[in-house]
């Protein structure tokens, strides 16, 4: 009996993770279809998966990212939020660039310069009070995006198309 019961109460815990499982399954995702020529829009139930469609003819739609590459900076950027000549926290971003296909290679022939103005930029947001309070507020982000987009197509040129930031953390000390 005592080695039954171990079997038993596993079978027990198994229907009862499967039967809330089923139970608590949720409904079918919702589509609404949004038609640019005026029509009502169409409504689909049980194909969510189905029905993704991209805009068209607005500013960053399928056609523009078919032509871009996306480059990946190497390394992260640490920059020092500096109070009272006392670090008072560290901010760590990932960035990556979009721009035109086959801009891969130069990016690499000129990835410490890049870094380098990048850095400057950081710095200059940090000292300005740009990682105080709420730093990923939208008005603060968007111009430290626009300062590092300025930078990077000074260095780059036109192939530039934007500058993402793709991870950023704040660690107080």
């Amino acid at each position: 009996m005592g080695k039954i019961f171990p079997i038993i109460l596993g079978l027990v815990g198994l229907g009862a993770g499967i039967g809330a499982g089923i139970a608590l399954k949720p409904a079918p995702q919702e589509i609404v279809e949004i038609n640019p020529c005026g029509e009502e829009p169409a409504v689909d139930a049980g194909h969510a998966a189905e029905a993704v469609h991209a805009p068209e003819g607005e500013d960053g739609d399928i056609d523009d990212i078919a032509t871009s590459d996306f480059v990946k900076m190497n390394n992260q950027f640490v920059v020092p939020v500096v109070s009272e000549s006392a670090v008072q926290a560290l901010v760590v971003m990932s960035l990556s660039l979009e721009m035109d296909i086959g801009g891969s290679e130069i990016f690499y022939q000129r990835e410490p310069k890049l870094r380098d103005g990048f850095l400057q930029v950081l710095f200059d947001h940090a000292n300005a009070g740009g990682f105080d309070g709420v730093f990923t507020n939208g008005v603060k982000m968007n111009n430290l995006r626009a300062a590092l987009l300025e930078v990077a197509s000074k260095i780059m040129g036109p192939s530039i198309r934007d500058v993402l930031v793709t991870d950023i953390l704040r660690q107080d000390i």
